[in-house]
């Protein structure tokens, strides 16, 4: 992973180095010790197997003092994330090692003592940089009422980590908490459009434990109102449910799904009482091909959304108009293959600030840089042009790993 430095250290679970063989922990007396350390602390000792003496803290630390690379071995018995430093005030450059939680009696040995600093984060990539990543946009010539929640003609994206926070990033390279705890607990996150009817961008969730749907309320600023309940059990049932603009002419957003038995796509109209109409079908077959819906807005000017969908046996992209009469018109290629190297595709607005819809994606392990592939957590920035297509993809940066979904 770039620009993670972690450290090479040999990472002992449970083991412990006897001459040249190992020997598990539970077995060698000079690793008994590793039992003493408390359960909510990181625990450090002057030894290489968990033995010598021991120094313990429940706090970040970010001078060790005395302690300084004195510590040949440890364990974090603590709920969060230790990010062990070889440099004093937990910065990265020089070095670093993200613990995860040890059971007891577990520890990790380095031949080496250099930890110089101790900080406890929530998720692997707060060692190193913000838990959000950095998300810039260019204001747009209008206001397009997609992609802004907080009205300032710059398209936004909303970030869930891998500790369930949601974060509001407005486009200027910062990011806000929106959402403190639980949003692992949805399988489904969209967005785009005004289901309430209250001019501002909403968020639509499914609950991955009931299967059912919410509404999260835009409050013009982009934090997320009050839920409200939209759609009962059934939406279990459902794939891909994408949040998609107003298809069927009526000034009303409205979302489009994939039932999974039958592969049939299905239009679920929005109304004036903030919930969803009786669906209407508007694919009758194939959909379970697809393994991405995307609802870009209106890409092609006529004025009406458009949809992407991820073919998912070539990795083509196919652009599916939207008509005047409520439907879906014959499809196009406008990326002809690929696109399975990509774990996530995000509907963002413009954020080229040329007044037309762009794409952004972040990048899975078979990404290719110079002839290689393995190259996850970029972000690749798609323009969109006035024809329905994109522009060659371009590479903005590369640190959007360790992340658990956008929108």
């Amino acid at each position: 992973m770039r620009n993670r430095f972690n450290r090479g250290m040999a990472t002992l679970v449970g083991l412990a180095l006897a001459g040249t063989g190992l020997a598990t922990v539970n077995a060698a007396p000079a690793a008994a010790s590793s039992y003493d350390c408390p359960a909510g602390y990181f625990c450090g000792w002057t030894g290489k197997s968990a033995n010598g003496s021991m120094w313990k803290t429940n706090k970040s630390v970010a001078d060790l003092g005395s302690w300084d690379n004195k510590i040949r071995s440890y364990t974090n018995r603590t709920k969060s994330i230790a990010c062990v430093y070889e440099d004093k005030n937990y910065v990265p450059w020089g070095g670093y090692w993200a613990q995860a939680p040890n059971k007891s009696g577990e520890w990790n040995g380095d031949p080496v003592a250099t930890t110089s600093s101790i900080k406890f984060v929530r998720t692997e990539r707060e060692c190193s940089q913000p838990a959000y990543p950095r998300w810039f946009s260019q204001t747009s010539p209008k206001a397009l009422g997609f992609g802004d929640m907080n009205g300032d003609r710059r398209a936004d994206m909303i970030i869930r980590d891998k500790a369930g926070r949601l974060w509001f990033a407005p486009g200027n390279g910062t990011g806000r908490l929106i959402g403190s705890s639980g949003w692992n607990g949805m399988n489904a996150l969209t967005r785009h459009g005004d289901f309430n009817g209250d001019g501002r961008e909403d968020l639509i969730a499914r609950e991955a434990s009931t299967g059912k749907l919410w509404l999260y309320p835009g409050t013009g600023t982009g934090s997320l109102g009050a839920r409200k309940l939209i759609g009962s059990s059934s939406w279990k049932s459902m794939n891909h449910i994408t949040a998609f603009g107003d298809l069927t002419g009526d000034r009303r957003s409205d979302l489009i799904a994939v039932e999974k038995a039958t592969g049939k796509l299905w239009l679920y109209p929005g109304t004036s009482t903030g919930k969803l109409g009786a669906r209407k079908l508007i694919g009758s077959s194939g959909w379970n091909r697809m393994n991405a819906l995307v609802g870009m807005g209106d890409v092609t000017g006529d004025g009406r959304p458009d949809l992407y969908a991820r073919e998912a046996s070539t990795g083509k992209l196919w652009l599916y108009p939207g008509t005047s009469a409520g439907k879906l018109g014959t499809r196009k290629l406008v990326g002809s293959s690929g696109w399975n190297a990509m774990a996530n595709l995000i509907p963002v607005g413009d954020f080229s600030g040329d007044g037309r819809p762009d794409l952004a994606a972040v990048t899975n392990k078979k990404y290719v840089i110079g002839g290689h592939s393995g190259h996850l957590g970029w972000l690749v920035s798609y323009r969109g042009r006035d024809t329905g297509s994109l522009m060659a993809g371009e590479r903005t940066d590369g640190e959007w790993w360790g992340l658990n979904g956008f929108c």
